[in-house]
């Protein structure tokens, strides 16, 4: 596998050197800085190419070229929309990054409610509360609604919950949801996410899929044409937020999108963490039944509660297994090369990672600090490692 690293450009808190040094040869990142109307050009992702380079490092995943509203929406938008994504894919390829990942959630993409839950170790993590999050989006969002999507019992539970919150607490947890995690396509203030989701009212599950699906028909020729590897994110958390329909949650689903335009540039990033948030979610079934359409994989994992919450636990330490997964895409990779594909490496990076060490203290992008995915990419290199010596 190639051992990649998640770069934010620039600006990023980590610099590439360090990436470096903690075991990537491959970089993951983007033109962050460009809006969502315009072609990347080529100059500029020659520029970033070239950056990344200098520092002995090669791109070899963009994560990723955002999909704007008006694709997802559909209608008079979207043809244009879906022309500037295109023209951005062919000047990354021609460029020479051929794997792209991307993700078709609405209005939000990745969401959490705590960016610095405690464990036990005193490291700190990630963390998705339902009870929070349904405390804020009844009860301080006041989404038109809101109560009508959650069961009696969770929206007691969130609103006794909200009643011990601080002024301070709250807005923390607005700021969590709302205002835009790293990578994230969008930030919102509390008027302008209302405004968000009444774009989408009325939108069901077959709306949004039959949007995606149009969209893939109309991208997966031109990369397939390029020699591009397409790689769709799963949904996280893998449920509905805000009433919105999310459709790339479950197995079921990936099988309608592969299947659907049955395509091998048509791909999917493994995220492990995301999909295996979802109590129904086997990971590892999941991993080997779509291995082959594996293009990007993400390697995290978490810890489950019964309520839908869950907690972003140790790379080696939560409800997947791990060990299993890596054999599975090992394997694969072993496939691919029996059968000549140019195509046989799949690009990895370690998914977040708990703040730990003198990080704490530091000025970090929640998630990419620097130890916690040293960390956890050097465990599961030590995984590989071994599954290789064994011969798998």
């Amino acid at each position: 596998m190639e051992s990649c690293w998640r770069w934010f450009g620039p600006k990023d808190l980590v610099p590439l050197s360090h990436a470096r040094q903690a075991g990537a040869t491959g970089i993951v990142t983007a033109l962050h800085e460009v809006s969502h109307s315009r072609v990347w050009m080529p100059a500029e992702i020659e520029a970033r190419k070239a950056l990344v380079e200098a520092a002995g490092l090669r791109w070899s995943v963009c994560e990723s070229i955002p999909v704007p509203s008006a694709i997802k929406l559909g209608g008079a938008g979207a043809k244009a929309a879906i022309g500037v994504w295109k023209d951005s894919l062919a000047n990354l390829a021609r460029s020479g990054i051929k794997t792209v990942c991307y993700n078709f959630m609405p209005v939000v993409d990745w969401t959490r409610t705590d960016l610095r839950f405690e464990m036990p170790t005193t490291a700190l993590a990630l963390r998705f509360d339902m009870v929070e999050f349904v405390a804020y989006d009844a009860f301080v969002l006041r989404r038109k609604g809101a109560e009508e999507n959650y069961a009696p019992d969770l929206l007691l539970r969130a609103e006794e919950r909200l009643k011990g919150l601080s002024p301070e607490a709250v807005q923390r947890l607005e700021n969590n949801i709302i205002a835009g995690l790293p990578g994230g396509e969008d930030s919102y203030g509390r008027d302008a996410i209302r405004s968000a989701i009444a774009l989408f009212e009325g939108m069901t599950a077959e709306d949004l899929q039959a949007n995606l699906e149009a969209f893939l028909r109309e991208i997966v020729p031109v990369a397939a044409e390029l020699g591009a590897s397409l790689a769709i994110h799963p949904d996280d958390p893998p449920i509905s937020l805000f009433g919105l329909p999310r459709i790339v949650s479950t197995a079921s689903d990936l099988r309608r999108i592969l299947g659907n335009v049955d395509n091998p540039a048509n791909g999917l990033t493994l995220c492990v963490g995301s999909l295996g948030s979802r109590a129904d979610n086997d990971v590892l079934a999941i991993a080997s039944e779509f291995a082959s359409r594996i293009n990007f994989a993400h390697l995290r994992d978490v810890a489950i509660e019964a309520d839908g919450s869950f907690v972003e636990a140790s790379h080696l330490e939560g409800r997947s297994d791990m060990y299993a997964i890596l054999g599975t895409l090992l394997a694969e990779e072993a496939q691919r090369r029996k059968e000549g594909r140019e195509d046989h490496m799949i690009p990895m990076r370690p998914d977040h990672g708990h703040l730990i060490g003198d990080d704490i203290d530091k000025p970090t992008n929640p998630g990419y600090s620097l130890i916690g995915r040293l960390k956890g990419l050097g465990e599961l290199h030590g995984v590989i490692h071994a599954l290789s010596k064994a011969g798998l």
